[in-house]
């Protein structure tokens, strides 16, 4: 079944778990990697576990728990958070052999580690090309595959011809949320030999097809407006046995899920995802 939505404002009244009570904090773990790599990562609520990836430069903590989306879905999830390598409070190696396969291998030592054989796995921006390789290599290890503010985007010239056009942003305010977004990164967790090392490995990270006709799991993709949707979206409409695509309006890169702009139409979206899909 493959379905495309528009989220309004009436989305805000879709029944999702109630919040965590005032006070709940995640723990803050960490294992190493079998390349010697610490990954440090967050643990919250109790349930079918849920893995969140985070976009590129940003870390756990930035892009689940101050925008509440981590609180929200571990009202009925144990959620885990990892930051992934190179980023927050994971190791931050300057090699860039060190990044690439490793980011996605990485998600699978962990759940290994926690003895979690099967999750639902959410990632956002750089965290949805780790999810990709996930279903491309490991997709008996996920329940749901999610991506926010990314997708898996055409290959072959004639098809990329054929996406619709997406509408010309960014939402005003996304300049706004940058410079916000700026300000609130913290500075120690930042090494910038890493990140550029993280970045120059991107291309063998997303070395390799994917036969989404493959794949059997539920899929979902949220994306803002002005963020590319039908560009990030149209191959996996086509492809997809079983895919759903939400796009919010007036939303850009950031101000979908960013503190202070509204994330609750992304989240209500996700955990509506997410409870729907869990096993009986």
């Amino acid at each position: 079944m493959k379905r495309s939505i528009t989220v309004t404002t009436a989305l805000l009244i879709l029944s999702g778990s109630s919040l965590l009570r005032a006070g709940d904090n995640p723990a803050h773990e960490h294992f190493i990697a079998s390349d010697g790599v610490k990954i440090h990562y967050l643990v919250m609520g109790h349930g079918t576990p849920v893995v969140l990836i985070h976009g590129y430069v940003a870390f756990a903590e930035w892009n689940w728990f101050i925008n509440g989306i981590a609180e929200a879905l571990a009202a009925n999830h144990r959620v885990i958070a990892l930051d992934v390598r190179g980023h927050g409070l994971s190791d931050k190696p300057h090699d860039p052999a060190k990044y690439g396969p490793r980011l996605w291998q990485d998600v699978i030592e962990l759940m290994d580690h926690l003895g979690i054989q099967r999750a639902h796995v959410h990632g956002y921006s750089m965290g949805g090309k780790i999810v990709t390789q996930l279903l491309s290599h490991h997709p008996e290890r996920l329940i749901t595959a999610s991506y926010g503010g990314s997708g898996v985007r055409e290959v072959d010239p004639k098809r990329i011809a054929e996406v619709p056009k997406d509408k010309l942003g960014p939402d005003p305010k996304e300049a706004e949320a940058i410079a916000k977004n700026r300000k609130a990164r913290y500075r120690d967790r930042q090494d910038r030999q890493a990140l550029d090392a993280v970045r120059k490995s991107f291309p063998s990270l997303e070395r390799g097809e994917i036969d989404l006709t493959k794949i059997t799991i539920p899929v979902l993709a949220i994306n803002g407006e002005f963020d590319g949707p039908n560009a990030n979206t149209h191959r996996m409409q086509r492809e997809l046995k079983d895919f759903q695509s939400v796009v919010l309006p007036g939303k850009s890169h950031l101000t979908a899920i960013m503190a202070g702009y509204m994330p609750e139409l992304y989240t209500k979206t996700l955990v509506a995802f997410i409870d729907t899909h869990d096993p009986k």
